[in-house]
């Protein structure tokens, strides 16, 4: 059965025949959207770090949501910058906190989207850490109790869905208890249970001034060498509640992605980081790469190593491609 009765390229040759036997396709339910919200009205600022990216007043990300949606988007994840910043993070858990209050404005103007959020505290604490601390110390356990707080007001404000991505031990199991506690039993927790400590947050951390401000999270976030761990982390969360599982970074981490859609049949998310879409856009302006081109092959390779879901800063670019509609939001004035 070897050459000339075996033609590979013979399912290659039509392009009409070679989409229909592809086996990794990307679709709009694939995607989710990370936007950078901030208080005030009518703010549409640009993110240097991330171009092509903005912080936006809740007002205005209302208006994104609209676009989002209507292009064929189904899904937001919001981070907050809020106006102050205490040792606890407790600006975090403010019911008028600038992603309470976007969570409300994009809920009314599209309900058919679902609104994920962020918990974490490095964007609400002085020291830009995801937990308390003593000293130059990350407290694991007094951590909690304020992580549970923020993702209960998120959830009291409309989120259908919370994500805790401060790697501290037991977070998930303390979310779902207080959730529950309140009559939330019903929201699904997507944890990120496999978050690296990797150099590809920089624009984020840029984004959110969410970077340490002494130190580094190689304390709490997971060693980039290791790869067996992480089924552990997986395994913890499950059994803490968590609905949906995350690896990130995603590209770097592709093995790791692997393991896990063979470890678990749970929904498996990962997030292509800031970084990862830095360099695309970087190359792809320095004449390096075709852009389009470049993006899609980096999505279908998360897809393809076994996600369900993508987080990703690439998603209007995506559903542009997928369906042909533009989104007049992103667009700078």
């Amino acid at each position: 059965m070897a050459y000339p009765i075996v033609r590979q390229r013979r399912l290659r040759d039509n392009p009409v025949l070679r989409e229909m036997i592809g086996e990794t396709d990307l679709s709009a339910n694939d995607l989710i959207y990370p936007i950078f919200v901030v208080s005030g009205l009518s703010v549409k600022r640009p993110i240097d770090s991330l171009p092509g990216q903005y912080h936006l007043s809740p007002d205005q990300a209302a208006a994104l949501a609209v676009d989002f949606s209507r292009a064929g988007g189904r899904a937001l994840m919001l981070f907050g910058l809020p106006d102050n910043k205490d040792e606890i993070g407790a600006s975090g858990a403010d019911p008028l906190g600038p992603v309470q209050l976007a969570i409300k404005a994009i809920k009314k103007a599209a309900p058919e989207l679902c609104v994920i959020t962020d918990v974490c505290l490095c964007e609400y604490t002085s020291h830009g850490h995801c937990g308390l601390i003593s000293g130059l110390t990350v407290l694991n356990d007094p951590s909690l109790e304020h992580l549970a707080k923020q993702a209960l007001s998120h959830v009291q404000s409309g989120a259908d869905m919370v994500a805790p991505s401060d790697m501290m031990d037991g977070r998930v199991g303390a979310i779902r208890k207080l959730l529950d506690e309140n009559g939330f039993e019903h929201i699904p927790i997507m944890a990120y249970s496999a978050k690296y400590a990797s150099a590809f947050y920089g624009p984020f951390r840029d984004a959110a001034a969410s970077a340490p401000a002494f130190g580094d999270r190689r304390g709490y976030q997971m060693d980039p060498k290791n790869r067996r761990e992480a089924l552990t982390e997986v395994a913890l969360d499950i059994e803490e509640g968590a609905d949906i599982v995350m690896v990130k970074p995603a590209g770097p981490y592709l093995d790791v992605l692997r393991e896990v859609r063979n470890f678990t049949a749970k929904p498996l998310a990962a997030y292509q980081v800031s970084g990862e879409y830095y360099m695309l856009k970087c190359a792809a302006a320095a004449g390096g790469l075709d852009f389009k081109r470049a993006a899609w092959e980096s999505l279908i390779g998360i897809k393809r190593a076994g996600a369900d879901l993508i987080l990703t800063y690439l998603a209007p670019e995506a559903l542009v491609w997928l369906r042909g509609k533009s989104f007049k939001i992103l667009r700078s004035k």
